[in-house]
């Protein structure tokens, strides 16, 4: 089936229709994409990104936009970085998925599949970030490349991807992300700090932008955008009376083990599950995590799938990736992301 849809959709232009029509299709014949077309691929390679349209379902989608604004200690634990613009980006980042809503987002066989096939194999889970731009007050980010920060962990090569899931809608009023379409094959640019940002070199960042096309990526709750890590990227600040919340996973190949130690994790097994896993229990926030784990020493509890593995077992806890990750940098002065 996915091979006759390719046939069907040789000639178009952009990406984005290849796969908004090819997602239409497959929704309409009852079956959800889990395998992008070689035309797809090839895509993503030579532009640097790729949007699934609706890869997430309405029920997906809503059920993780409210377990994340209902969790506290999601809102505890974020920490703003300051843009150099006098606004401020709010997140939360983790590095281990585990058996909330947010791990089993990131470790379902939709989002993980396409990340397999845009890397070309095995991937395991780097990690996973709350972005909470609220209505007019969330910050600005600086052009950057991922690569940019990840170098510095020790990662040999930028065989990395993100999966950008839109909680809420993204546009040019709120802020949606812009890419620099092809920017991957410039190669990594140096980083310099830029408020509590670090901002990729702004010399080259402008030559770039006489050559290449600039994206503003508008999209709805559910749709996804993959991009590469040397793809240039940014986002505007967000003076709209409305939210736009998003949740990146990252993904790093298994092949680019890092060979040192950093805030980031090594190579740890990433066990994958259905995507109907998503809306399991109505969803599991790191607030129910707590209560439901916590052992009567107040230790924090080390939340583990029938999966466990003696890796998993040393690092799972994502509520200690919080209170640990949130005061650490790269060691060079960059803030890490």
């Amino acid at each position: 089936m996915v091979d006759i849809l390719a046939a069907e959709l040789r000639g178009r232009k952009t990406n984005t229709e290849i796969l908004r029509c090819a997602q239409n299709d497959l929704v309409a014949m009852g079956e959800t994409m889990t395998k992008l077309t070689p035309e797809q691929v090839q895509h993503y390679h030579e532009d640097g990104y790729i949007v699934l349209r609706g890869m997430l379902s309405p029920a997906q989608i809503g059920l993780l936009g409210r377990t994340a604004r209902e969790d506290r200690v999601l809102d505890q634990h974020s920490y703003g970085k300051a843009d150099g613009e006098g606004g401020t980006v709010r997140l939360s980042l983790w590095n281990h998925p585990t058996d909330t809503v947010y791990g089993m987002v990131a470790r379902s066989e939709s989002i993980v599949g396409v990340a397999e096939q845009l890397l070309g194999g095995e991937v395991y889970h780097y990690h996973s970030k709350m972005i909470m731009k609220d209505a007019k007050v969330g910050g600005a980010w600086a052009w950057h490349q991922d690569y940019g920060y990840w170098y510095q962990n020790g990662v040999l090569f930028p065989d990395l991807t993100s999966a950008f899931i839109a909680v809420d809608r993204a546009t040019r009023e709120n802020g949606c992300m812009q890419v620099l379409r092809g920017s991957h094959k410039l190669g990594r640019v140096d980083h310099v700090l830029t408020g509590e940002q670090a901002g990729a070199n702004m010399e080259r960042v402008e030559e770039a932008c006489k050559v290449l096309e600039l994206v503003y990526v508008e999209m709805e709750p559910g749709d996804v955008l993959y991009f590469h890590a040397n793809t240039l990227h940014r986002s505007d600040r967000n003076n709209s009376e409305n939210p736009r919340w998003s949740m990146i996973c990252c993904y790093n190949s298994a092949k680019n083990n890092p060979y040192k130690e950093s805030h980031h994790p090594r190579y740890t097994p990433l066990h994958k599950v259905p995507d109907a896993a998503i809306l399991r229990d109505e969803g599991i926030s790191l607030e129910s995590m707590l209560q439901r784990g916590r052992s009567q020493s107040g230790e924090v509890p080390v939340v583990l799938t029938t999966h466990e593995t003696e890796e998993a077992r040393m690092d799972t806890s994502i509520v200690r990736d919080f209170l640990s990750l949130s005061r650490v940098g790269t060691g060079l002065g960059f803030p890490f992301k």
